[in-house]
């Protein structure tokens, strides 16, 4: 009767139990013990995911997570970097980190796994289902399921991070919600009513007082050793791109075009317009005005705004002027393009140069940032230089290179000497499709509309 009774208990244990990984029985003179083990979640391989434009691998660049952190659904894992765009890895499942498969600056590949989980919650065949390891159900703490992922960029999340502020919590100012820099400190100003310091600049100490009869010693010469050695690395990112992109550039014959403009009155318009757009949060340069008069400058010759195919056999026009800006940034050259400048005004052109400037500097620009771009100007002068040899970026069959604004004295109609503001331009363009006098009435045209601020207003749609 007792060991009927006995396996009766038994089974009945099992069906209650039944969520626990293992029971152990213990029979002791017709007593029992059992000893249940809880079932801990299983353990999945989180890959990384086709990210498009035929993009295989990718460049770790930050890691947010470490091993044993608890992590949400949206929370950011890490940021990556292709040769088209840095990108933020976000986690599909509520669980622990075991696991990271890559260390900083190391090639992930793409369907490989990226990261270890421990989760409860698995979709059937999402994942690759790795263990089922035993541990006791308490031994974690699971994060507030977030109903959006969090835009920022890595700074500012390591500036909330030192300063203990759940992004969560702040209110982005920035283009989609993006949390900026300045929400940050508008957030830690009105919870503790204090800034930031800035940061210590080192004193500058006089140098000593040279005694009059103070004798300088003859150093004795002896013959330098160095001991510096070669670093070889492997092309990443946006440098191994950029072989590409130019490997296929050679292919194109390429035609040059130079001259100088007069940017007297486009000076003296944008120091009116500039207090106008800071009002509205926004930094005016001359690029937008030159964006624009490419743009009104490519309805009359769409030829520069077009493509051709590999063989050369066909032209494909562009509807769209979505223009290039050639960034110089920490990680490389990087060319993202205002989309359809040709509905945008001076100021909606300016405001999207802002936001790709910012995210450039961040190293955060989008792969739709990157890609569809139909013409080129690179603004060499912001560095120094006054003529360059651009290099088309294939498929387009255009670019322009800027050179610096300098103050330089000129003849003017009456045949005296008076200062202006003079701006060199180079061209390149595709000569297989475009002939010089092509390139030359174009650059008259454009070079019309910034000399003459006031023409571009008749031809403003």
């Amino acid at each position: 009767a007792c060991r009927t009774w006995t396996a009766a208990c038994f089974c009945l244990c099992l069906r209650i139990f039944s969520n626990f990984r293992s029971i152990h029985c213990v029979f002791n003179d017709h007593r029992f013990l059992l000893v249940f083990e809880a079932l801990r979640g299983q353990i999945v391989q989180f890959k990384l995911s086709d990210i498009g434009e035929g993009i295989r691998e990718v460049t770790v660049k930050e890691w947010y997570v470490k091993e044993g952190d608890t992590v949400s659904q949206f929370d950011s894992i890490c940021e990556v970097q292709s040769d088209k765009a840095s990108v933020t890895i976000t986690s599909r499942y509520d669980g622990v980190i075991k696991k990271l498969y890559y260390n900083l600056d190391d090639t992930a590949y793409v369907g490989k796994p990226l990261v270890d989980i421990e989760t409860e919650a698995l979709k059937d065949s999402e994942e690759d289902v790795v263990e089922t390891p035993a541990v006791s159900h308490d031994e974690h703490t699971h994060q507030e399921i977030k109903g959006q992922k969090t835009l920022a960029t890595p700074a500012v999340r390591r500036l909330a991070m030192e300063n203990n502020i759940k992004l969560s919590e702040v209110i982005g100012s920035g283009k989609d919600g993006r949390i900026l820099k300045e929400d940050i400190l508008n957030y830690l100003e009105k919870q503790t009513g204090a800034i930031l310091p800035p940061s210590p600049k080192a004193e500058i100490m006089p140098p000593p007082p040279k005694p009059k009869d103070r004798t300088i010693p003859i150093p004795i010469s002896k013959p330098p050793v160095f001991t510096g050695k070669d670093r070889t690395e492997p092309m990443k990112g946006f440098h191994k791109a950029m072989v590409k992109t130019m490997s296929a550039a050679l292919k194109i014959p390429h035609l040059g075009y130079c001259d100088e403009v007069d940017l007297t009155e486009l000076v003296k318009l944008r120091e009116e317009l500039k207090p106008i757009a800071f009002a509205r949060g926004i930094k005016l340069s001359f690029m937008p005005f030159f964006l624009k008069a490419a743009s009104l400058g490519l309805l009359q010759f769409p030829i520069l705004n077009a493509s051709v195919d590999e063989n050369c056999q066909n032209i494909t026009y562009k509807a769209s002027h979505n223009i290039g800006i050639a960034m110089d940034t920490e990680q490389g050259l990087i060319v993202p393009n205002v989309k359809n400048v040709q509905i945008r005004s001076v100021f909606e052109i300016a405001t999207e140069l802002n936001r790709l400037q910012k995210l450039g500097s961040a190293g955060q620009l989008s792969t739709n940032d990157l890609i569809g771009g139909t013409f080129t100007l690179s603004n060499i002068g912001s560095i120094g230089g006054t003529y360059a040899k651009p290099v088309i970026l294939p498929p387009e069959v255009a670019i322009g290179a800027l050179g610096t604004i300098k103050a330089l004295p000129r003849f003017n109609e009456k045949g005296e000497v008076c200062k202006v503001q003079i701006m060199n331009v180079s061209w390149s363009a595709d000569h297989r499709i475009i002939d010089g006098a092509t390139v030359s009435r174009f650059s008259n045209l454009w070079k019309s509309y910034l000399e003459n601020p006031a023409f571009m207003l008749l031809d403003l749609k």
